[in-house]
Parts: C-alpha cells; structure tokens; sequence
C-alpha cells in the first residue's frame, strides 16, 4: 500500500493517485474544483475539540499522537478508517490531503502511520 501526503493547496499531479482529503474542515479559501479532490472522509479526522486543542499546543505533538490515535479506535471512526483502507488496497497509489502549514506534524502523518501499522 503506497500512502503519500501533500498539501490540499499544492496542484493535484498524475502521480498522486486517488486523493483523499483527511481534515474535519474544508480547505479556506480553496474551491472544490480547484483542490482536485476525490473523497472527503472527515470521519477520520481528529475531532473538533482535539483539533483545537493541537492548534493551540503545537509543541504537544506526541501527545497529540497519541490522543489522535485513540480516536481513531473508537467506534464511531471505523466506517470512514474501513473505506480509507478499501481504498488503499484498491488503488495504486493513495494520497492523504491536508491543508496544516506545517507538513511534518499534522494529522495526515499520524493516519498514515496508523494506517500503515495495521
């Protein structure tokens, strides 16, 4: 399973693949024409109050991890984590989109990792 990540504002290329955007909110100031995406699954992305939390505690990164991770055990996660992982099996190449700033540490990383775990 070939997992990529990139910027929701970067221009979509061939080479990614089928696009998944993994953030609870829409891109600010980008069209859905223009973002080029092909699935939105919000129901993997961290939920609002954690999402929150981490934009205002960046230098929490490794407990953002690990909070982020939980969430995605949970129950009302696995319908979205389920059709994610469906797509990664059918695709060649699957691209987790983002739209945080900082492209090192965001929720993107931490799915791909989980996901790649699994």
């Amino acid at each position: 399973m070939a997992i990529a990540l990139k910027r929701v504002y970067e221009p979509a290329t061939a080479g990614d693949g089928y696009r998944v955007l993994v953030d609870r909110l829409w891109p600010r100031g980008l069209s859905k024409a223009k973002a080029g995406v092909d699935e939105w699954l919000r129901g993997v992305a961290p939920s609002n109050a954690l999402r929150k939390w981490f934009h205002a505690n960046p230098e929490e990164w490794a407990q953002f991890r690990k909070r982020y991770r939980k969430e995605l055990s949970a129950p009302e996660t696995q319908r979205d984590l389920q059709q994610l992982r469906a797509l990664a099996r059918e695709r060649k190449r699957l691209t987790l989109l983002f739209s945080s700033r900082n492209e090192e540490r965001n929720n993107a990383v931490v799915l791909r990792d989980f996901l790649e775990e699994k």
